[in-house]
């Protein structure tokens, strides 16, 4: 089956037994919940433009295990331009949602994972890449979407995972069997993990001996035997059960986060990657991290193409698209969306081979893509509100708009040029709510803040890449200084 269709996505998730708790009650039907089905969609799209032959170069690949046509978002980057090709595909389906699409994380879990079992192998005489490996020809030969599992609690960020009151703040192996171990703790912000088949875990951070417990990585279906969600709230969320389209601002598309938990959850060797490999820990860390924020210069960019059409239609409609402020500023934003495009572009281009035959980004690249990212994003959002106007979150509900009775002076009374529908300006200004406010802003906003690791994570990396020292040297031969 290599490529999946979108029905077929939708029916494989039915078959699934996911235990999943929201607002207090176990939901027995995840996929067609009205709160979760947006995001449902979301990871929908990556199978359905996969499908369309106008994207089949962005969204499909050909895999280096089984030499099959399969879903880019399951493949191992095998040169420059596919690291090129997955930010054009990640930008494409933030154009096509204007939400997160969810399936990232599972992609740049694999890459990391790829490279790091090899050199692990190597130093150690382990043996764990044969095994993920033939996980991995899983996961492409059945278009799987895999969620990527590396936050955990953490609970008191002085004390390392072994001097925590609960051990369990941090995912450890509590037992090992001669068929497996057993794994307990939880995983926190899980992107998109109700909508996958399949969790890949990974150690949060760099583990010392004292920690070799917690320095575990492993794959467990998402319906297995212990484990269970808790979905996340996000703002503006239970407007999805009230039954219109208008006041939610995007309908059809949207992102999920939610509280992973494993309880005494049994894995088998073969599904086991990592167990006890401390000193190779932190090398899985920094390349997840580090494709992952080659990844916002993608996703992050085209939801902004949304979030400055909107603003530009805003303008339209309110009547003040020719001032010169307005233009000014939505140039300003075209500017910080392309530049956090070019960082994506340039760690891409500037990708290094692997000793698994994988390529890894220019991880000072990726670190400086995601730095700007902590920042651009907010100023987009903060220019997009600046051009809708108050109104943006002081409009009446889609209700009211519908009354029999007080719907004609909502109709009246928000009006802006005479010759644009009240309607379709009360929906772009829900869609700019929705963007930089509501659900999407999780996906958009706050996401680009901690998602990937917060601000200072990419400034600690960006201080160990910067190779201060040889720019030392050059300023010295400048200078004359022997």
């Amino acid at each position: 089956m290599a490529l999946k269709t979108k029905e077929q996505y939708l029916e494989s998730l039915r078959k699934l037994n996911l235990k999943v708790y929201m607002m207090g009650e176990k939901i027995e039907n995840p996929v067609d919940h009205p709160i979760i089905r947006p995001s449902v969609n979301s990871v929908a799209m990556t199978y359905e433009l996969a499908q369309d032959p106008e994207y089949e170069d962005l969204m499909t690949a050909t895999s280096s295990i089984t030499g099959k046509k399969i879903n880019r978002f399951t493949h191992l980057h095998q040169s420059t331009d596919d690291l090129i090709k997955k930010v054009k595909m990640l930008r494409l389906m933030g154009q096509k949602t204007a939400a997160c699409f969810q399936r990232c994380v599972g992609m740049d879990a694999i890459n990391a994972l790829d490279s790091t079992l090899v050199e692990m192998d190597q130093a150690l005489g382990t043996e764990y890449h044969k095994r993920f490996i033939k996980f991995v020809e899983y996961m492409q030969e059945n278009d799987l979407t895999v969620d990527g599992a590396m936050t955990d609690p953490k609970g008191d960020r002085g004390l390392p995972p072994h001097k925590q009151a609960d051990p369990d703040l941090f995912v450890h192996v509590v037992e090992k069997r001669e068929d497996g171990i057993v794994v307990r703790g939880a995983k926190a912000h899980q992107t998109g993990c109700i909508n996958s088949h399949e969790i890949i875990v990974m150690p949060t951070q760099t583990m010392t001996e004292a920690d070799k417990d917690y320095a575990v990585s492993f794959a467990v279906p998402t319906d297995a035997e212990g484990v269970f969600f808790i979905y996340g709230r996000q703002s503006c969320d239970t407007r999805k059960l009230e039954g219109g389209d208008i006041d939610v601002g995007n309908a059809q598309f949207g992102g999920q986060e939610a509280l992973m938990i494993f309880d005494n959850v049994f894995v088998p060797w073969e599904r086991v990657f990592m167990c006890g490999e401390y000193q190779f820990s932190g090398m899985l860390v920094e390349r997840f991290a580090g494709y992952h924020r080659q990844s916002y210069g993608g996703c992050k960019v085209g939801v902004g193409d949304v979030l400055i059409g909107a603003a530009a239609l805003a303008a339209d409609y309110n009547g003040v698209a020719k001032a010169s402020h307005i233009k000014d500023k939505l140039i300003e934003m075209i500017h910080l969306n392309e530049t956090l495009y070019s960082c994506g572009i340039a760690c891409s281009a500037e990708g290094t081979k692997s000793a698994s035959g994988n390529y890894l980004i220019d991880m000072l690249l990726a670190n400086v893509c995601k730095q700007n990212v902590t920042r651009f994003p907010y100023e987009i959002a903060r220019l997009a509100e600046d051009i809708a106007g108050g109104l943006m979150v002081t409009m009446p509900s889609e209700k009211d708009f519908r009354h029999p009775e007080i719907g004609k002076y909502v109709e009246k009374y928000l009006k802006g040029r005479a010759d644009v529908p009240t309607e379709h300006r009360i929906r772009i200004l829900r869609l700019i709510e929705n963007l930089t406010l509501g659900t999407a802003a999780v996906g958009y906003r706050t996401e680009s803040m901690h998602g990937a690791g917060s601000p200072q994570a990419q400034r600690i990396m960006i201080s160990r890449q910067g190779n201060l020292e040889a720019k030392k040297e050059l300023a010295k031969v400048i200078a004359g200084i022997k």
